[in-house]
């Protein structure tokens, strides 16, 4: 990714982990949805609960923790539900600006603890769905939901990391 900013607020995450895994994840979204990462710019918010909650309160009027929020810089829904929304556009600079994800370190490492899932592959799946938010993608109805979680499967499946959303699998990856 061309320009990826990383901000670390709470001491539980480790950022020699966090950087590459983002970056990979970030990179296979972007490459699997036909977006160039060499021309794209975002920034990661690594958090906790109590900053997620904070956040979430904020934005989404929801003042408990959750996993993964994302801040598109794009407004880029689609123009009908279960249809892919329309391509991010280039600044005036030639790049891509996606957006915003933070992530809370308690509840990912509780959820994936919670589901017998590696933490990277937990990881990976949220920044994946992140990204996809920021490029347009929603879960809110029914047709969006079943395309944007088709596209997490397809794209983890690409980094070898198995379904999450089949509860008879149990993510081995690293």
């Amino acid at each position: 990714m061309q320009d990826l900013d990383i901000l670390i607020e709470a001491g539980a995450w480790d950022a020699a982990t966090l950087e590459p895994l983002a970056q990979r994840a970030i990179a296979a979204t972007l490459t699997h949805m036909q977006v160039d990462p060499q021309a794209c710019e975002m920034s990661l918010l690594a958090c906790d609960d109590a900053r997620i909650a904070v956040l979430n309160a904020e934005f989404r009027d929801k003042p408990t923790a959750t996993n993964v929020l994302s801040w598109p810089a794009q407004p880029l829904a689609p123009e009908a539900e279960g249809q892919a929304p329309p391509a991010p556009q280039t600044g005036f600079d030639g790049m891509i600006e996606l957006g915003d994800i933070a992530l809370s370190f308690d509840t990912c490492k509780r959820e994936a603890a919670e589901s017998g899932k590696q933490m990277d592959d937990h990881l990976t799946h949220l920044i994946v769905h992140g990204v996809l938010h920021l490029l347009g993608y929603d879960h809110i109805s029914d047709g969006d939901a079943a395309l944007m979680e088709g596209l997490e499967v397809e794209i983890l499946g690409n980094l070898e990391i198995d379904d999450p959303y089949n509860s008879d699998t149990t993510n081995t990856g690293a």
